[in-house]
């Protein structure tokens, strides 16, 4: 029985159990509609999130109509799940007799957003490339219709008019999933195929509900996909990251509640079995896989995860530096994810599975690669060599060899950084995993915030970026609060550190710790000459960004760096030799 107790105006609690172990969640009540005038333009309203679509929420009109030339829509469908809760779908079909298979958005944004919009444009994509029938971050009718294909747009449990409260990337979603994929694959119009696309948000469920095994799930594509909500979202190195996430949450719209990750994350704020049931049982996911990552975007750690842990012997990774919303449009994208699904939903024997398993695009400079969708077998890449570049706060760079003699450098915890470089003296390509192994101290406090960034300059050290979305990106990335360095030794690897977050451990007065800190996988070219730099802070440091993302730091006084000698600090890179050498050229 679905017992709730409110605790102020805007929140309530329910007593849940996560892996046998019963907590009270937190859930807010959702975002009530907020243009339910058709002829409202909510391409115009002040609210940037609403403007792409966030929060939407077109009038209840169940019916049958022609969306556009040969594109029929089944719109307020309802759906029974097994605990009689009943949600709403918009599926959009070719005007046809012949059975098409399915693919399945499934998001909490909001079925028709361009039903309230004059123009329907996301971030990096031209006017007009995405129709009025796409969801939010999802496969566009307009294009999949005409290529035999039909498309569901769901409003979870909770979302719109569907029934129930939200329950965000957890069990039940998955559950869920798993109904509405069996209800759907049966309806007359279906050959009994389903897959599932989208980017983002609408990434992240795919791997949920594939976990739960529907037999008729062929295939998925999840485009970018946070899979670790506490590591890789609200707590990034043990870091509290709320302000982005109170405001995704916010734009969630229903007629009850949703579950308050960020409520949950201050109530909880260590790994315990509430995040852990966010985090999808990858070992079950054996269907087909198309999985992208983005290098410059915070999906990239899960989507690298999901790809390496899932089961499938069948699944494909592409690496890009663009960020997602123009990756998922571009038109060599959508034509070769009809490719992956022609495959497996309509069983058209295309070629596909000669598609290398990982094609990288090594990112070099600005808006420009050294390579575009190299083929490679795996991901890590298998002639992967680790080294290690140690830092030495003597001379402030960092050296092949170890350093043999002890050294320290400090900086004010909340305004300065510290820069460590190290010269190549051949062409060098890092593709993969690093980590940043720092010694550190703190005078003043008992913990410390530490925000990494892995970074290209020139010969004069003056830094080279790469761009996104005409922005300046400021690196791959890591981050630690030194008080969650404990790691987990089943999930760390010897080229992954993972932490624990089980227990703070704070730092004792002159205590110098071991932090073994993960950063982002990438793939960078640097030139002979060109410096590898580390730079290190007690902030993020980006400017300009458009994504409102913040960090709670815990930081005062002055983080002290030690190297060399029995305080070996240095950073761990992939180094990837070329394939074959020959005098004066490398083949890459």
């Amino acid at each position: 029985m679905d017992e709730r107790k409110f605790i102020d105006e805007t929140h309530f609690v329910k007593t849940e159990t996560f892996f046998g172990e019963e907590i009270e969640t937190i859930y807010k009540l959702a975002r009530k509609p907020v243009a339910m005038d058709p002829g409202v333009d909510i391409s115009a309203s002040d609210d940037p999130m609403l403007r792409m679509g966030h929060g939407f929420c077109a009038p209840f009109n169940p019916r049958t109509y022609e969306a556009a030339p040969g594109i029929l829509c089944d719109q307020d469908v309802e759906v029974v799940l097994r605990d009689g809760c009943k949600i709403y779908c918009d599926i959009f079909r070719p005007d046809t007799d012949k059975k098409v298979p399915v693919i399945i958005s499934w998001s909490w944004f909001g079925k028709r957003p361009g039903e309230g919009m004059s123009e329907w444009q996301l971030m990096g994509v031209p006017p007009g490339t995405v129709s009025k029938m796409a969801k939010f971050e999802s496969p566009d009718p307009a294009y999949w219709c005409h290529q035999g294909y039909a498309v569901a747009n769901v409003d979870v449990r909770g979302a719109g008019h569907s029934e129930g409260d939200v329950h965000i990337f957890g069990m039940q979603d998955g559950l869920d999933g798993y109904d509405f994929v069996e209800w759907i694959a049966v309806q007359p119009w279906c050959n009994g195929k389903v897959g599932m696309a989208g980017n983002s948000g609408v990434a992240i469920h795919q791997w949920g509900i594939a976990a739960t095994c529907p037999p008729h799930l062929a295939c998925i594509a999840p485009w970018e996909s946070t899979t670790d909500q506490y590591r890789e979202s609200l707590y990034e190195g043990g870091i509290p990251a709320l302000s982005f996430n109170e405001f995704i949450g916010g734009q969630v719209t229903g007629g009850s509640g949703v579950d308050d990750q960020v409520a949950m994350a201050r109530k909880y704020p260590l790994m315990n079995a509430y995040w852990q049931s966010k985090i999808p049982d990858f070992s079950k996911v054996k269907i087909p896989v198309y999985q992208t990552c983005g290098w410059s975007h915070f999906h990239l750690r899960g989507s690298c995860q999901a790809f390496r842990k899932c089961k499938s012997r069948k699944k494909w990774l592409r690496a890009h530096r663009d960020f997602e919303w123009p990756d998922t449009y571009a038109n060599e994208n959508l034509e070769d994810l009809k490719k992956f699904y022609d495959r497996y939903l309509k069983d058209i024997h295309n070629g596909w599975e000669m598609t290398p398993r990982f094609r990288v695009d090594v990112m070099d400079a600005y808006d420009v690669d050294y390579q575009v969708r190299r083929g490679e077998d795996s991901f890590p890449i298998k002639r992967t060599e680790y080294r290690r570049y140690y830092l030495d706060a003597k001379h402030m760079d960092m050296k092949a060899e170890p350093v043999p003699y002890h050294s320290s450098v400090s900086y004010d915890s909340n305004t300065e950084e510290l820069e460590f470089d190290m010269e190549f003296t051949e062409d060098t390509e890092l593709t993969g995993y690093m980590f940043l192994r720092l010694f550190v101290e703190v005078d003043g406090h008992d913990d410390a915030d530490l925000f990494i960034n892995i970074q290209k300059s020139d010969a004069a050290g003056n830094w080279i970026p790469w761009d996104t979305l005409g922005e300046h990106h400021p690196g791959a990335w890591g981050k630690c609060r030194v008080s969650h360095r404990e790691l987990d030794e089943k999930l760390s690897t010897a080229y992954q550190p993972v932490m624990k977050h089980e227990r703070e451990l704070k730092l004792s007065k002159g205590e110098i710790a071991q932090c073994d800190i993960e950063i982002v996988p990438s793939s960078r070219f640097w030139h002979k000459g060109q410096r590898i730099r580390v730079q290190i802070a007690g902030r993020y440091i980006r400017e300009g960004w458009f994504e409102p993302l913040s960090w709670d730091t815990d930081n005062h006084g002055r983080h002290i760096i030690h190297t060399g000698g029995e305080h070996a600090s240095f950073l761990q890179v992939p180094y990837i030799p070329p394939r074959y050498k020959t005098v004066g050229y490398d083949y890459r």
